[in-house]
């Protein structure tokens, strides 16, 4: 395992979930699996009990993000929240809104200021958040605001699905089939298509990358027999992105775009709404895809499933793809460290 002096900072998610437990077992497989080390912002107290409720031996250390490297070899490296967390696996509970927000705020503040290289984030629910009182529709928009608030610019956050076989990018996201027509624009194409290759570039360590775009409809509209919206609205998106220099094509019928032959020939695939994306992301390799959020000022990944509530606390949670948010994070920071 190679040694990284500042390690990633992982936030415990909601702990009602897996993502106490999912924490404990990628650090357990830190050697076997290549973890990068990381510290977990959560309640000592709760990530202990929940290991002793699943009969697991883990060493757990408080400390601070500069002591977090050194330890990790020997210990789980805790830093505690202000906030204590109650931990009920499987019950949501809105009163952990404030300790699940707080380890969050934390973890992008220690990365702004080089504590963390960068954010690692397990899952949470929306419904408790709302309950106590969070207005931001979820995860991805918040960590925007908290971008924004950060460094006074704007903040555009993109989607992307990662694997080992294909980058998947959605413009339009968690929207209803029937409002994605009306949402999709020309204009929010061009702006998906510019931060996904600047992030290709200066993260992934893509020099030139190759972006092919989906169309919506059957066939890419076929001319406009199946739907207008490929050529009055796609298209001038791609020979927009192209007069600019990068090399994007489409649109591209979806149902031909992500057999083995076709991904060779792109480095992403930008699709127009969400289950365009992320069904054939998740069908390739589902315990291996990573969400990565581009166009932040910092690296921010997560475990492509939720909270898993049905499963918390009966120790079947794999850590498969926590893991793979860990190793692309590390691997992220490393490239734009250069």
């Amino acid at each position: 395992m190679a040694a990284h002096s500042v390690p990633l900072a992982l936030t415990v998610g909601d702990p009602s979930g897996i993502g106490p437990e999912i924490a404990v077992a990628a650090w357990r497989l830190r050697g076997a699996a290549a973890v990068p080390p990381f510290y977990l912002l959560a309640d000592p107290k709760l990530i202990a009990a929940r290991a002793r409720a699943l009969g697991i031996d883990v060493a757990i250390v408080e400390t601070n993000p500069a002591g977090a490297a050194e330890a990790f070899a020997n210990a789980l490296p805790v830093v505690p929240l202000a906030a204590t967390l109650t931990d009920t696996p499987g019950q949501p509970d809105k009163r952990n809104a404030t300790g699940i927000i707080e380890a969050i705020d934390r973890a992008v503040a220690d990365t702004f200021e080089g504590r963390a290289a960068a954010v690692v984030t397990c899952p949470i629910a929306k419904k408790p958040l709302y309950d106590a009182g969070f207005r931001f529709p979820g995860h991805t928009e918040y960590l925007a605001h908290l971008a924004t608030a950060r460094t006074g610019v704007d903040t555009t956050p993109v989607m992307m699905l990662a694997g080992p076989e294909l980058r998947a990018v959605p413009v339009t996201i968690h929207i209803a089939l029937s409002d994605v027509p009306k949402a999709l624009t020309t204009e929010a194409i061009v702006e998906t298509v510019r931060i996904t290759a600047h992030d290709l570039r200066t993260r992934f360590g893509i020099p030139k990358p190759r972006i092919a775009v989906s169309g919506l409809n059957p066939h890419a509209g076929e001319g406009g027999a199946m739907g207008h919206e490929d050529e009055r609205v796609i298209r001038p998106a791609v020979e927009f992105l192209k007069a600019e220099g990068i090399d994007a094509f489409g649109p591209l019928p979806a149902d031909t775009m992500f057999h083995a032959r076709a991904r060779a020939g792109y480095d992403a695939a930008i699709c127009m709404y969400h289950d365009q994306a992320l069904i054939p992301a998740k069908a390739l390799a589902f315990d291996e895809t990573v969400n990565v959020t581009l166009g932040l000022p910092f690296i921010r990944t997560s475990p492509d499933h939720g909270t898993a509530f049905d499963i918390a606390g009966k120790g079947i949670a794999r850590p498969d793809s926590l893991i793979a948010a860990l190793k692309l994070a590390q691997q992220l920071a490393d490239v734009e460290g250069k």
